[in-house]
């Protein structure tokens, strides 16, 4: 039988997961935070994973030890400290910001289809990893990813292309990962054994 299903999320022990929708076949790894975000079809996360005010598109690969939508603090006042808008922590008169985690959570962090966040890598809030894109591991992303692009560095600069650009494009027209469970079984060998060029020619692309 296999291990992931349509009904219900794989989470694995120890993980923190606050107001998170998931798609089907996802799987969250060991000791992962999840917040305020969705997970959609077939994407999964590896051990230890902070996920924040972000929309994971579907099949999305992220490595273990990443950051998705890393929270702020308020540098424009006289404190940085979580006191500020943490305040019923500190005092029993005092509450909560809760216009500060308003804003935050409106500063949505989008990671695309079929993408991959490598190991220990950060995308900071506000910024889309586009389709197919590559973040590599440890890079700090502070700016949009083009589709089927590499990036890789501190801040993360574009390496190159995943893919021509060219084949790129054929890939986002074809859509496969909107493609239904028994259509993805049923090109699995195709998908293991084809370059993407010749997937498209056989697939319609």
């Amino acid at each position: 039988m296999a291990r992931l299903s349509a009904d219900s999320p794989v989470i694995h022990p120890d993980c923190q997961v606050t107001e998170t929708r998931f798609g089907r076949f996802v799987e969250i790894g060991q000791g992962s935070r999840l917040s305020h975000s969705e997970i959609g079809d077939y994407s999964y996360c590896d051990r230890y994973a902070d996920i924040a005010n972000a929309t994971v598109g579907k099949f999305a690969n992220i490595a273990a030890f990443t950051r998705i939508g890393p929270s702020d603090h308020p540098m424009g006042n006289a404190s940085l400290h979580h006191f500020l808008y943490r305040s019923a922590d500190y005092w029993d008169d005092a509450g909560h910001d809760e216009g500060f985690f308003a804003r935050r959570r409106a500063r949505r962090c989008v990671i695309g289809h079929d993408s991959w966040i490598g190991h220990g890598a950060i995308v900071r809030p506000e910024v889309t990893v586009a389709i197919g894109a590559v973040v590599a591991a440890g890079a700090v992303v502070t700016r949009d990813v083009a589709p089927y692009t590499i990036v890789a560095g501190v801040p993360a600069a574009p390496l190159r292309e995943r893919l021509p650009k060219a084949v790129a494009d054929r890939l986002i027209a074809l859509g496969w990962w909107d493609w239904d469970h028994d259509r993805l079984r049923a090109a699995l060998e195709d998908f293991r054994t084809l370059p993407a060029e010749a997937f498209l020619e056989r697939h319609g692309g």
